[in-house]
């Protein structure tokens, strides 16, 4: 708070910081009294975080280094590994005389090793921004939990929360310069609804049926019914591609991370 009233003297704002601060946090149903900083995720923190972090921009400016903020996640460009460590001990103590460094989220690395808000660069001398490989576990884990939570619904009723997820993922996301991800991570989510509708068929004469009733040829369709293997194999079997060609997604109104022309 000192630090706000150094840079705002309006006292009806100055008051409703404080008494948002002081207000404390809904857990289980409990108000519990927070002591210190804001719960994440809430309106204010963010605009905290720049006033408060703003000196280090300014210091950083100075310098001339190259670097990137948003919030308290922050990354700083050199062009080599001992510039980078004469830079984190320079910016180390500036930022503890002040704030508090995160050590175990700090690091000097060449940026493809880094991430900054679920980015990161592939390495080479024409660097593309990549999406960070956590941010790709993050996003079929999610896609998961959608498709696990159609359980016993049609394909249909899986489309308005899955569409909804991957309009949203890609509005963020297709900033990125590595299209062929994209294309993967379409294909991997036909498979995956391949795969869910294989389960939604159950046994083995209705997987049959459905197969021939889609095209497939009887004996194909028979191997493919009778096979031990598990949904997620069979669901790149040449059977499951017949009878749900990529088209078909298309058609039901599936939407793709990766737009086609």
């Amino acid at each position: 708070m000192g630090r706000i009233m150094q840079r705002e003297n309006d006292k009806p704002l100055l008051k409703l910081i404080r008494a948002y601060l002081n207000a404390g946090v809904m857990e289980n149903g409990v108000v519990v009294s927070s002591e210190e900083g804001t719960p994440q995720g809430g309106p204010l923190s963010p605009l905290l975080s720049n006033l408060v972090r703003d000196e280090l921009d300014k210091e950083l400016e100075r310098r001339g280094h190259a670097f990137v903020r948003y919030a308290d996640d922050c990354n700083i460009y050199v062009h080599s590994e001992r510039a980078g460590q004469r830079v984190m001990e320079g910016v180390s103590r500036f930022i503890t005389e002040k704030l508090k460094l995160n050590t175990s989220k700090s690091a000097v690395a060449r940026p493809s090793k880094r991430k900054f808000l679920g980015f990161s660069f592939t390495s080479g001398k024409e660097p593309k921004r990549r999406i960070a490989p956590k941010a790709l576990v993050g996003f079929k884990e999610k896609v998961r939990e959608i498709t696990r939570q159609a359980k016993g619904q049609s394909l249909r009723q899986m489309q308005r929360p899955l569409n909804q997820y991957l309009r949203g993922w890609r509005g963020y996301f297709g900033f990125c310069q590595t299209k062929s991800v994209l294309k993967a991570l379409d294909e991997w989510i036909r498979r995956r609804l391949r795969c869910v509708a294989w389960k939604h068929w159950k046994r083995g004469v209705r997987r049959f049926a459905e197969l021939v009733k889609r095209g497939v040829g009887k004996d194909l369709a028979a191997q493919t019914a009778g096979s031990q293997c598990g949904p997620w194999r069979i669901s790149n079997s040449p059977g499951l591609a017949i009878a749900l060609p990529n088209r078909l997604w298309d058609l039901l109104g599936i939407e793709r991370v990766l737009p086609t022309k």
